[in-house]
């Protein structure tokens, strides 16, 4: 767990304190942690060096093996069963989306959501508007450069084509910790190159109040990420009774809050800033540009 996230949310903090789990970055990974630690012994850490760490380990040992579980593109298509099902329970309402929002950070949940649809749309289908909604403060899809760059900010793994704020970006500590990752997948960056998704980016605030705008209204409290999928669905609405037309929009809750609630502690009482992307702590020097 990155150790921004483990110091914010003691309630994910229990659960990894019960399971006998640190945070990152640590002490225990001499090429990873540790140098980091070295230099910065107050890092906040990063999903960059989190995934840095955990191949590290990995490596170390011949009964483990790593899975990365967002950013390849065949996680990517393993997501896709939710878009899927999605189209399958749009099916039995007789409906359809004009309109499909998700959060999107490595990119797995918003293709998961997003990618039956456009590749129906590809195939003859409907044409569909597909937004991914991105943090503000960690932009990669509507700031960052379209590159090689590692997945991982010891540069374990192989060079990726995709959209990146680099390798070694470490961005500020807000709230929607499943969203601080410094690129994007490559299916998704080829994608938004192509023009086929749109992309936007939200600030932490307007994030919360959509979410408690949804939860007073649905009864389910979102995490911090997917309360950026809400926002950009709130969007949209507001846009169609702006235009006097009628749309159906599709976003994707991607998980609950009942982890998360001292971020909404922290969101009532006023602690919450909203955070900017420091174009600074990117290091464009570490990229290697994309043919185009």
């Amino acid at each position: 767990m990155v150790r921004v996230s483990y110091n914010q949310k003691p309630y994910r903090r229990a659960l990894m304190e019960t399971l006998a789990r640190a945070a990152s970055p640590r002490l225990r990974t001499k090429r990873s942690g540790r140098a980091i630690l070295a230099k910065s012994p107050d890092h906040p850490g990063s999903l960059g060096i989190a995934i840095s760490e955990a191949v590290e380990l990995a490596a170390q040992r011949d009964d483990t093996k790593y899975a990365l579980g967002s950013v390849l593109n065949h996680v990517l298509m393993h997501q896709t069963i939710i878009g899927t099902e999605a189209m399958a329970q749009l099916e039995m309402a007789n409906d359809y989306p004009d309109v499909i929002v998700g959060c999107t950070a490595g990119g797995s949940n918003f293709a998961g959501i997003a990618f039956p649809f456009l590749g129906a749309q590809l195939r003859g289908g409907k044409k569909v508007r597909i937004v991914a909604v991105e943090p503000a403060a960690c932009p990669s899809l509507t700031r960052g450069r379209y590159a090689y760059d590692f997945g991982d900010t010891a540069h374990l793994t192989p060079l990726t084509k995709m959209h990146t704020l680099g390798s070694t970006f470490t961005p500020p500590g807000f709230h929607a910790g499943g969203l601080r990752y410094h690129g994007m997948a490559p299916l998704v960056s080829h994608i938004k190159e192509l023009g086929l998704i749109e992309a936007v980016g939200y600030q932490q605030l307007q994030c919360f109040e959509a979410g408690v705008q949804f939860a007073r209204a649905e009864g389910i409290v979102p995490a911090p990420e997917a309360n950026h999928a809400v926002k950009g669905a709130i969007d949209e609405a507001i846009r169609c009774r702006e235009e006097g037309r009628s749309r159906t929009i599709l976003f994707n809750l991607c998980g609950h809050g009942h982890f998360d609630m001292q971020a909404y502690i922290d969101y009532f009482s006023g602690k919450l800033v909203d955070q900017d992307y420091d174009e600074a702590e990117s290091s464009p020097w570490r990229w290697r540009d994309c043919p185009r």
